[in-house]
């Protein structure tokens, strides 16, 4: 029954037509109707047969490249379609899914696909919107030439699509007069560190002989050697504020959205500087995603969204628990004059402090010199801890007012 179920419009009429000559036949005694009848019924039985035969024959695989892209920017779908019976398919009306951000669902027909034949089809998908997003299942319609049949097949294989942020290359500027270190292709000696590394250890069997400190040895009467270079990261923390409150605009390019892109431009930027980063949003500490660190972090903010808090505090606690930091990149929407005061007393010695504050009024329709009496107090409070304001209005590219957060020896 479930293939008559798959009889078309077309394959219906010819069962009807084929019964309905059985029955004349047999009523007039007509021999030679009787055969046409029996060909009639059997044309669409045959072609359910056969269509229902290479239903559950074929198999399909999708490949993204890549699977990781930048809102805005065209991946590729491929879909293999291969048919694994020793028979030809008919005609195959094939439809991947998509979900709505991705666009128009594509569709493609295919003629005919030969015994152990393969079919590659490619489409592209965009979204100007960040997130993770399923491609699939796909769904096959078979029928046969006549179309007298048709049976949908949805295979369940689905494939995931992470559009991450826009990421903006951003000129190269000193942060900071002195890091803890200089990332994972930079190393210096431990002798150099403190009081404690400038004693060479005892030599160890298998040690080199040419680490060997001959001044350390002569006076110590035994076989000393210079400690072993070791690798020192700098580490640094980014603030990323996703208070609805903060922010102004819908869409693209929605303050939260430029915040969004300006926090992933800032990360990539100082990872490819060597900073060993952990992102902080003001729901507190955020557990960045399987992966090298630009890619975690690409995709934890690709899936970000706005928080209902509306303070600073959970992250600033967070910024505190984590420690060690020698600097602090916030980028923040709009602020009030407590969370400016609890972010300025982060900063303290020679950690380096940089706020990008987007200046959310400019999203609004206000104009770019417009500031609020509170948004203006929080960038005074800010700036007189020692922290380096960078102003964003609406417009304008972060790679513009970058050079800003530059290392200045005056401002130490």
């Amino acid at each position: 029954m479930t293939g008559l179920r798959a009889l078309t419009a077309r394959g219906r009429s010819f069962l009807a037509s084929g019964i309905a000559a059985l029955v004349c036949a047999f009523l007039l005694g007509e021999h030679d109707l009787i055969r046409v009848a029996i060909l009639i019924v059997a044309l669409p039985l045959l072609a359910v047969m056969v269509v229902a035969r290479t239903r559950y024959r074929l198999s399909c695989a999708r490949r993204l490249d890549p699977s990781r892209v930048e809102a805005g920017n065209d991946s590729t779908v491929t879909l293999r379609l291969e048919n694994v019976t020793r028979l030809p398919t008919g005609l195959l009306l094939i439809e991947d899914t998509l979900q709505y951000a991705l666009g128009t669902r594509p569709r493609f027909v295919l003629d005919r696909v030969e015994a152990k034949g393969i079919r590659e089809i490619d489409y592209k998908v965009r979204s100007d919107l960040r997130g993770r997003y399923s491609i699939g299942p796909l769904s096959v319609r078979i029928t046969d030439p006549f179309g007298l049949v048709e049976l949908a097949r949805t295979f369940t294989a689905t494939d995931t699509l992470v559009v991450t942020p826009q990421v903006i290359p951003l000129p190269y500027v000193r942060l900071s007069g002195e890091w803890a270190g200089g990332g994972d292709s930079r190393t210096r000696s431990v002798a150099a560190a403190g009081d404690d590394d400038v004693a060479p250890r005892d030599y160890r069997q298998g040690d080199d002989l040419r680490r060997v400190h001959w001044r350390s040895t002569a006076r110590y009467g035994e076989l000393m050697v210079r400690r072993e270079e070791q690798q020192w990261q700098s580490r640094g923390a980014l603030l990323l504020d996703t208070r609805r409150p903060a922010h102004r605009g819908e869409g693209p390019r929605s303050s939260f959205e430029v915040a969004v892109s300006a926090a992933a431009s800032i990360g990539v930027h100082l990872s490819h500087e060597g900073l060993g980063l952990r992102l902080v949003t003001d729901q507190g500490p955020q557990q960045l995603m399987e992966g090298g660190v630009q890619a975690s972090l690409l995709d934890t903010l690709a899936v970000v969204r706005n928080s209902q808090a509306r303070s600073l505090s959970n992250g600033i606690a967070g910024l505190r628990q984590g420690g060690g930091e020698g600097l602090i990149v916030a980028v923040l929407g709009a602020l009030d004059l407590d969370d400016a005061q609890s972010l300025a007393r982060l900063r303290h010695g020679h950690m380096t402090g940089v706020a990008v504050l987007l200046d959310v009024a400019t999203w609004e329709g206000g104009s770019e010199g417009e500031v609020s009496p509170e948004h203006e107090q929080a960038q005074a409070v800010l700036a007189a801890s020692g922290w380096r304001v960078l102003r964003l209005p609406a417009g304008v590219s972060l790679a513009t007012i970058w050079p800003d957060a530059a290392y200045k020896r005056s401002a130490a």
